[in-house]
């Protein structure tokens, strides 16, 4: 037995109340962690010596259990232990947590990152029974604070570029996550440079996805940024099947306001937003089908002939519909304010006048419907008379609510409504997203060096398949009932991994004192009812597995 298998505390019993730690959910992310092999996989790939208090794989569950306990940010990690059961249920010292063991986990395991990756990922599957029949693929940035002038070689960059959360100040990396179909599983995810563009991406990613789905063929759903030549292309190569959005630079706004609602096939698909609502309040779907030819631009290659599937949804129909009237309202007060106003000292001649006409055109989004003219009076005062082309307008509104879907499924395997409904489930990536920048509280980080960053993406995202791993338990074995009782304020909801989490977060700990173990106060009944979903014995700690 290797040294750093430390002499293991006494079991937990259950006890009255008395002086405490907290415990939440620490029982639950450590069986999972346990179920997923998590500390072995990492420690086989990045072994210690015999003489270390702590190995990596212990380091890098304790962050794991901290990102989804106390998602705080990744400082004082051994006072975070202190406070929290680590030691009664991983036997790790508080101590031996401190920032430089955590830093030299970070370090050995970001050589080993494609490896750990696809390995967890692989155990998540088998070990979870996750259908990776479909996945969905998608991107996001993470600011960061801190120049990083010297990257280390084989990592991801960090660039200024286009951050989500609205920080152009700061660089970034990007992260691409690969979700499952069933239960939003993230069994994927892997950085990438700051600044690079998200088409460069997807034939690495689906390379790998590929190698993760083994024999099994697999549908792959993204956005627009999917769609270009070269990857519609290595994705035909690899026998894989896509569906995705085309943008405007693949079917132009001509070919979608040609298009004709009532010749188009109604879909029964509901949005889950509108499954509460009355029929008449719900937003409804409807589907065409064509095919287009996508030719390579720059370098020989055979065309790609390919099913586009052209949907109408009354909901972005309403959408343009609102977001026209509120532009077009804009403009039109900024255009009599302009008006109000000529021969005054702002606008006291016709270039001051046409300057202001182009800066409202373009900050209102109506440069492609405003037309106007200007002129000078007798006395050398500017004149303006505007309008809206109601000829630009029309056509405009004859696209709204109309988009292409592009996918080389067979039609035998998928007609034009199923089509719709596959891509209809790209949602589960973007509420991963929002688990990640939510329950998880990922903020603007600052690490030493660019191979922690990648390592600490990976932390992250593997608390990530933790947190929707749970989810999903809870879910499949409530079924088919869809809410749980008490979960949300008292009432029934439906389980999220942020509402489970949140329902064990008042478990706690009562230390050992003397001759008496550890002990922990009899869970409340929800709480109860949640470990027994899970199948988790909160007195049974990690190390006793």
């Amino acid at each position: 037995m290797p040294r750093y298998a430390r002499r293991t505390p006494p079991r937990p019993r259950y006890v009255a109340p008395s002086i405490e730690k907290f415990l939440g959910a620490l029982p639950v992310v450590a069986e999972f962690c346990r179920r997923l092999d998590l500390a072995g996989i990492v420690d086989r790939a990045c072994p210690v010596r015999d003489v270390a208090r702590l190995s990596h794989g212990q380091v890098i569950e304790a962050l794991v259990a901290n990102r989804l306990t106390s998602p705080t940010p990744l400082l004082h990690v051994a006072d975070w232990a202190r406070r929290w059961a680590v030691q009664e249920v991983w036997g790790i010292d508080p101590a031996a947590l401190n920032d430089d063991r955590i830093g030299r986990a970070l370090d050995a395991i970001a050589p080993q990152l494609d490896q750990l990756v696809g390995a967890v990922g692989a155990r998540a599957i088998t070990t979870f029974g996750v259908d990776v029949a479909r996945l969905h693929w998608d991107l996001t940035s993470l600011s960061l604070y801190g120049a990083y002038p010297d990257p280390d070689d084989g990592f991801p960059t960090p660039r200024y570029g286009h951050p989500k959360d609205r920080r152009p100040d700061l660089k970034q990396v990007q992260t691409g996550l690969a979700v499952s179909a069933d239960g939003g599983v993230p069994v994927f995810h892997r950085a990438y440079n700051g600044g690079a563009g998200e088409t460069a991406q997807v034939i690495g990613a689906m390379t790998r996805l590929r190698r993760l789905a083994g024999q099994r063929r697999f549908l792959l759903v993204g956005d627009s940024k999917l769609v270009s030549y070269a990857n519609l292309k290595a994705i035909a190569d690899a026998h894989v099947s896509f569906i995705a959005p085309a943008s405007k630079t693949y079917v132009a706004r001509e070919v979608l306001a040609a298009q004709d609602r009532a010749k188009a096939i109604p879909v029964a698909y509901v949005a889950a937003r509108d499954r509460g609502k009355p029929a008449g309040q719900r937003g409804s779907y409807r589907v065409t089908e064509d095919t287009m030819t996508l030719q390579p631009k720059r370098s020989a290659g055979p065309a790609l002939h390919l099913r586009r599937v052209l949907v109408w949804s009354s909901v972005d129909a309403d959408a343009a519909r609102r977001s026209r009237t509120r532009k077009l309202d804009r403009a039109r007060d900024d255009l009599q304010r302009l008006s109000r106003g000529l021969g005054g000292r702002h606008y006291p001649d016709a270039d001051a006048v046409s300057a202001r006409v182009h800066t409202i055109a373009h900050q209102r989004r109506v440069a492609a419907l405003l037309r106007a003219t200007l002129g000078t009076d007798p006395a050398g005062k500017p004149t303006l008379s505007w309008w809206f082309d109601q000829a630009a307008l029309a056509a405009e509104q004859a696209s709204d609510g109309w988009y292409a879907l592009l996918t080389n499924l067979d039609p035998a395997q998928a007609d034009a409504a199923e089509v719709l409904t596959r891509y209809k489930g790209q949602e589960v990536v973007e509420r991963r997203y929002g688990a990640f920048k939510g329950p998880l509280a990922v903020a603007p980080l600052f690490v030493k060096t660019t191979r922690r960053i990648s390592a600490l993406i990976t932390v992250i995202c593997l608390a990530l398949l933790v947190f929707c791993l749970v989810e999903r338990q809870v879910r499949r074995a409530i079924a088919p009932a869809e809410r749980l009782d008490g979960l949300y304020a008292g009432r029934p909801a439906k389980p999220t991994g942020r509402l489970v989490f949140q329902a064990l977060s008042h478990l706690r700990l009562v230390p050992a004192t003397g001759h008496d173990p550890p002990g922990i106060p009899a869970p409340a009944p929800l709480q109860a009812r949640l470990l027994e979903l899970l199948r988790v014995d909160p007195t049974r700690p990690r190390w006793a597995s």
